[in-house]
């Protein structure tokens, strides 16, 4: 079983708990004002496992499926595990800074790690073609990676529940994990996108 797989049925078995069991939900959840006056770090790893229901945790699972299996082959099981984990916690600083003094503020969801896998993709693979639901046409990785950083810091100014700038964050931290730590990616992207 490769590390991806392993990563989406670890999601699904504690989200399932957690949607039956409340206390597991209450404690993993990510609460910054929690975490931060009561030291519970954890938080930044266990709220990744938790979903707000059955469309969030397929629609993360999905995501995750359709690019973490290629991007695991390429980059090897390692990288692949370091960037899922180090995706998590990056993609919580937003919420941990912005939401440090509010009690009632809480977030769960894998999205944020499941971005940094998404566009360490599309670095990877800028032309592959990115299809969306009951859209036929294929949109290139980048130009698909362009618009949803828009839409995420378009759709962030609203209020809402979903956390856009985890998905933000997390976009990044996939960019930044693959030009730092994987070699030769700078010159791959700058070949891929044709200015080498």
């Amino acid at each position: 079983m490769t590390v991806t797989f392993t990563i989406i049925a670890i999601n699904v078995v504690i989200s399932f708990i957690a949607f039956y069991v409340p206390k597991v939900m209450e404690l993993g959840l990510l609460m910054p004002y929690r975490t931060i006056r009561n030291n519970t770090w954890y938080e930044l790893i266990t709220s990744g496992f938790l979903h707000g229901g059955i469309t969030h945790l397929l629609f993360n699972m999905f995501t995750l499926f359709f690019f973490g299996s290629a991007l695991e082959y390429t980059i090897g099981a390692e990288h692949f595990v370091i960037l899922y984990f180090t995706g998590l916690i990056a993609s919580s600083v937003p919420s941990l800074i912005k939401n440090k003094d509010d009690p009632g503020y809480a977030t769960i969801g894998a999205s944020g790690a499941v971005e940094s896998v998404l566009f360490a993709f599309i670095v990877l693979y800028p032309f592959e073609p990115i299809y969306l639901m009951f859209i036929p046409i294929g949109i290139p990785a980048l130009l698909f990676g362009v618009c949803f950083v828009w839409y995420s810091i378009w759709a962030s100014k609203k209020e809402g529940k979903i956390n856009h700038e985890a998905h933000i964050a997390g976009g990044v931290w996939g960019l930044i994990y693959m030009f730092a730590f994987i070699p030769n990616t700078i010159d791959h992207f700058l070949t891929m996108i044709g200015v080498l």
